[in-house]
């Protein structure tokens, strides 16, 4: 498996995962459950899944007043997908 393909499959799957952890956050919110930290959120973010994350939290309303998430995400989001137009049009393989 080459570069590209390893980081797309790992992005793939945090981005699941970070959807699946904002999907539960905002149930947790509505029922007034523990939630799942901020930290651990954007660690998710970071590792991957920022851009699913985002789309999720616009699209059920959740943390969208947090600055925190609504300028980090994009930018983690801008950042994994120029590592990703890198490692396709690399001519060196990095494996």
């Amino acid at each position: 498996m080459d570069a590209f393909a390893g980081v797309l499959a790992c992005f793939i799957c945090m981005g699941l995962a970070g959807v699946c952890m904002t999907l539960y956050d905002k149930a947790a919110a509505k029922k007034h459950r523990r939630r799942i930290s901020e930290k651990a959120l954007l660690a998710v973010a970071f590792c991957g899944g920022a851009l699913p994350m985002y789309a999720a939290m616009r699209a059920v309303r959740h943390k969208t007043r947090k600055k925190r998430f609504m300028l980090t995400l994009p930018v983690f989001a801008c950042l994994h997908i120029a590592l990703l137009f890198y490692l396709y049009f690399s001519p060196v393989a990095l494996y």
